[in-house]
């Protein structure tokens, strides 16, 4: 019965795509949500809105980056980015 199972998950293509799904579904709105509740305990609570705005300047940045990342875009930029330095003559 093992053996059989076993040679059944041999002949199936292995992939990461399901736990990528599951990590973007999941993993980062609950990291989301901890920074946002996370930077209003931490400014909201004293009055220092520039350190709130700060902080989440660099969420922003940060997001931005993990948008790149998972969108595949990242080559795109880099290109029109390394256009902006060369001459296409």
């Amino acid at each position: 019965m093992t053996t059989m199972t076993l040679a059944t998950l041999a002949q199936a293509e292995l992939d990461t795509g399901n736990v990528r799904n599951w990590i973007l579904d999941n993993i980062i709105p609950l990291v989301l949500l901890a920074v946002a509740l996370l930077l209003l305990w931490l400014g909201g609570g004293k009055g220092d809105n520039a350190g709130v705005m700060r902080r989440l300047a660099g969420v922003v940045i940060a997001l931005a980056i993990v948008g790149l990342a998972v969108s595949g875009l990242g080559v795109d930029v880099g290109e029109w980015l390394a256009s902006l330095f060369t001459s296409s003559s």
